[in-house]
């Protein structure tokens, strides 16, 4: 199957210039959907993984259902003031400002294996951000999943230790 069949492509969105892959096309069909967590399992399960850590938003409809298909657990990774309990906190830049990404500082046990599961992979700011959050939990990040990769933005860049799986690139 075609995934890209089923992105819709939104040009200057956010801002001029910007290209948005708009994943909510995929999602809306739930054969397409089940089928996309299915591709990213078989592409994972190898890695014995633990837990999935996925950033808010669009990372709880990627990771929250794939932990579920792979009988894991999911650890949310919330802007900061987000989360209920105690967490710790990472700053990271973005293109226009700075922004905190947090984690419950129980989310991941010291040594379980992690996947990070996200959308998108872009500058690679937000994974890279949630790999620092994850290790400094005491948790082995295993790999990265995506349903997209913008490969002309080498977010792979950031994550140089880190295998990454993809569904598409674009």
């Amino acid at each position: 199957m075609d995934f890209k069949d089923y992105i819709r492509v939104i040009p200057d969105f956010p801002h001029e210039g910007i290209s948005f892959k708009d994943i909510t096309t995929l999602l809306k069909h739930g054969g397409v959907y089940k089928q996309a967590i299915d591709e990213l399992k078989k592409m994972v399960e190898h890695l014995h993984i633990d837990v999935i850590a996925g950033p808010e938003a669009r990372g709880f409809v990627v990771g929250a259902p794939l932990a579920y298909a792979l009988g894991v657990g999911f650890a949310p990774i919330r802007k900061s003031g987000k989360l209920p309990y105690e967490t710790i906190e990472v700053g990271y830049d973005l293109e226009y400002g700075k922004d905190q990404l947090a984690m419950h500082i129980d989310a991941v046990e010291k040594g379980q294996n992690v996947l990070i599961a996200d959308d998108l992979l872009a500058t690679g700011g937000t994974i890279s951000t949630s790999v620092n959050l994850v290790r400094q939990l005491g948790g082995n990040v295993v790999g990265a999943a995506f349903m997209i990769e913008l490969s002309d933005l080498n977010g792979r860049d950031k994550l140089p230790d880190i295998d990454v799986y993809t569904l598409m690139n674009y």
